[in-house]
């Protein structure tokens, strides 16, 4: 029992910063004598007695208070959800409890100060902030107390609803108990390219399951799925196959895990970190070989088969259908068939707009050594769908002799921009009238693209509970050029007298998506300076777009990357502190690329681990990586089982 003399009101008003200084036995003999109206108390007998940092009021027995903490405790160790029976007078109910969501960092010290007042019941009070700076991780902790299967069973019996259901919602508490979302950048990690076979089942489905636990335990928020349009609706026009998807979004389910769903209308292969090859739907490679201008062409006559051509969006090529409406159906079909996850497990819908599941044009294939880093890539509009609008744009402007072909003088994959008249600095075409009615029409086209298959999607899914995404290059070589050749060739108007990329995020406002976009994870002095590479100001150019757009802003990293260093700077860029603003804008969600085997390397899972908890504690966060690695690092020796099992069958 707690010592009635101690507490004589359940009301705590906790002041910050103060450390109590000790005293004497002879001034306790005296302070006992006086009536306790007031009564400080020691910082460390407060945590012995009240260790959970979310109680919201005191029980009558100790037990129970003690319990909310230690429960906590196993959450935590465990890596697994908790289930809990809670209980409020005569109502019975059941809870879940996460580890990530139970689990939260200390903070500042505090002054506990108690009052005493006539009011006999005792009311409910805010908790205390999820970051009270008496409680200690128990990751620090060597061990396991003891008492922890009596507390864990007072926990689960005598636990106040409110703060079971408060804690596993991520609710934090502001002054006058109003509540207040999470704070943080949710993490989310991507699946590797063949997770479904091309026999339509779970591939490696035991390593699947024993990753997804990993994951669950570290606290990411979910996964991101390539639903390839090439598996799904491979053999007919309008014959899905849903079978895989329906067993891994299941999975998911069932590990707590949200899903980021990707409508994959590209073929796999050709592209940067590409580990298999999924062809486009057999039907349309048939259509393709009947007719080669159905695939992107570039001025040598070169095929692209990655993404049917936009050229031919409104033009019935694919056996009776736009290319936009096979996109739509398979949407629909898709929305029909997981309607019972849309909105709970499957939170967003990623519509693929190009090669990689980009908004772009396949300017720089790395297919067969077409293209190689930092090449300026070529144009892609030599198919007759292209060429027939580009004439029909120049004699709109008085201009035939524009409409007959692209720029003839801009160079190879390979070249750099000072070694092709059209990109070169000084009377470069780009910077000509020509330059101008050309570049203009050449990214209204790609923007034109994504404006209706966004108007599908967002007609689709209206209603469903879901945000729509849509992925953009981080083209970041040559951008400190006057041309940013490799970024024109690939659609995005974006030079250093025009914003390239306040076109696409104002097109993606029209429809209420998420502009997602990559290389997030480099910075400038990493890349070849000699290609004038620099990722971190594109990013800043992308995060003012996105923000005098009003867009939300997600993000991912390029390549695969384990190091602190990248970490950070992913930490760092989703925060979008832009030139010191303060203001409460961070990244809406963060997706890591890509689970395998080297993500699950001890050292490798400790950092990731260590990562997504910063990235879960947001902007505001304090702590140094140092203090947040060693509780990881106690972490993944509690969790090494679990993790060892999902690396060795990821190899296999």
């Amino acid at each position: 029992m707690i010592p009635s003399t101690l507490f004589p009101s359940p009301h705590i008003q906790c002041l910050k910063h103060f450390q109590p200084k000790s005293r004497n036995r002879k001034k306790k003999k005296k302070e006992k004598k006086r009536k306790p109206k007031k009564k400080n108390i020691s910082l460390r007998n407060f945590h012995l007695l009240f260790p959970s940092h979310s109680v919201s009021y005191l029980g009558e027995n100790s037990k129970e208070i003690m319990a909310l903490n230690l429960a906590s405790q196993i959450g935590t160790l465990a890596g697994t959800q908790i289930p809990t029976e809670v209980s409020n007078g005569e109502q019975l109910s059941s809870g879940t409890v996460s580890a990530s969501a139970v689990w939260r960092a200390p903070a500042a010290n505090l002054r506990c100060k108690t009052s005493q007042d006539t009011v006999s019941p005792p009311s409910l009070t805010p908790p205390l902030t999820p970051r009270s700076p008496g409680s200690r991780s128990p990751l620090m902790s060597p061990m396991l107390r003891p008492d922890l299967s009596a507390a864990c069973q007072a926990f689960t019996t005598l636990a106040p609803p409110e703060t079971v259901e408060e804690e596993a919602a991520g609710v934090a508490w502001k002054e006058g108990g109003r509540k207040e979302e999470k704070r943080g950048v949710p993490v989310y990690v991507m699946m590797p390219l063949d997770s479904v076979t091309y026999g339509n089942t779970l591939n490696r489905k035991k390593a699947m399951n024993a990753s997804l636990h990993a994951l669950k335990s570290a606290g990411v928020e979910g996964i991101m799925v390539d639903v390839w349009w090439g598996l799904v609706e491979r053999e007919a026009p309008g014959a899905y196959n849903w079978g895989g998807y329906a067993e891994l979004l299941e999975m998911a389910k069932k590990h707590g895990l949200k899903v980021q769903a990707v409508m994959s209308f590209h073929q796999c292969g050709g592209n940067v970190g590409d580990s298999c090859t999924i062809p486009l739907p057999k039907w349309v490679v048939e259509e393709i070989d009947k007719d080669p201008d159905i695939a992107y062409t570039d001025q040598w006559g070169r095929r692209n088969y990655e993404y049917v051509s936009l050229g031919c969006d409104t033009l019935p090529v694919l056996k009776g259908r736009t290319s936009v409406q096979c996109y739509a159906d398979f949407m629909r079909a898709f929305r029909d068939n997981f309607k019972h996850l849309l909105g709970d497990t499957i939170v967003e819908i990623q519509v693929g707009m190009g090669p990689a599941g980009e908004l772009r044009y396949p300017s720089y294939p790395e297919q067969d050594g077409t293209w190689r880093f930092p090449g300026i890539g070529a144009f892609q509009c030599y198919d007759k769908y292209m060429l027939s609008s580009l004439k029909a744009a120049a004699e709109a402007v008085g201009k035939p002799e524009w409409g007959s072909t692209g720029p003839t003088d801009a160079g190879h994959y390979n070249y750099w921009p000072e070694d092709t008249p059209f990109f070169k600095k000084e009377g470069g075409g780009w910077n000509s009238r020509y330059g101008e009615f050309f570049l203009s029409w050449y990214s209204q086209m790609l923007l034109d693209h994504g404006e209706r298959i966004l108007s599908s999607a967002t007609s689709v899914f209206e209603g469903a509970g879901v945000k729509i995404s849509v992925k953009v290059a981080g083209i970041h070589w040559h951008y400190g050029t006057r041309s940013h050749a490799p970024e024109l060739t690939a659609g995005y108007y974006n030079t250093r007298f025009r914003d390239g990329y306040l076109p696409i995020a104002q097109m993606l406002a029209r429809h209420g998506a998420v502009f997602n976009f990559t290389c997030i994870e480099m910075r400038d002095h990493e890349q070849p300076q000699d290609a004038l590479c620099a990722p971190e100001k594109l990013v800043r150019q992308v995060a003012l777009a996105t923000a005098a757009a009003q867009v939300p802003l997600a993000g991912e990293n390029a390549l695969p990357r384990y190091d602190e260093y990248a970490h950070d700077q992913i930490l760092q860029a989703s925060s979008l502190n832009i030139d010191g603003s303060s203001d409460d804008r961070e990244m809406c969600a963060f997706t890591y690329l890509r689970m395998n085997p080297s993500l699950f390397q001890p050292e490798n899972w400790r950092r990731f681990v260590a990562f997504v908890k910063k990235m879960n504690e947001g902007k505001d966060a304090y702590r140094c990586w140092e203090q947040v690695e060693r509780e990881a690092e106690h972490f993944v020796h509690v969790t090494q089982p679990l993790v060892q099992e999902a690396a060795v069958a990821l190899s296999h």
